[in-house]
């Protein structure tokens, strides 16, 4: 346990950022799966407007600080590379 006030405040912080980042990590997972599967089934205006969420949602966790921006990159472009192939 936390022995000093400074230390029992970023025990709280940790808390509440951990759950922030769950919930953006899983949004996240949900529109690439989302994508993966409108490109199976070759949607494309449906799959083009999926992978925009998806780099819109994924710049957007870079900013907060979620998923590193090079993490964030090679995401991105193996989307457009799959996005591209299909």
């Amino acid at each position: 346990m936390a022995n000093t006030k400074s230390a029992i405040k970023a025990a709280r912080k940790s808390l509440r950022l951990t759950e922030r980042n769950r919930g953006v990590k899983t949004r996240l997972k949900t529109l690439r799966k989302r994508l993966d599967s409108l490109l199976a089934a070759k949607d494309v205006a449906a799959s083009k407007t999926a992978a925009a969420a998806y780099v819109s949602a994924m710049d957007k966790a870079v900013k907060s600080g979620v998923v590193h921006r090079n993490a964030a990159s090679r995401a991105k472009a193996h989307a457009a590379k799959v996005f591209a192939a299909k």
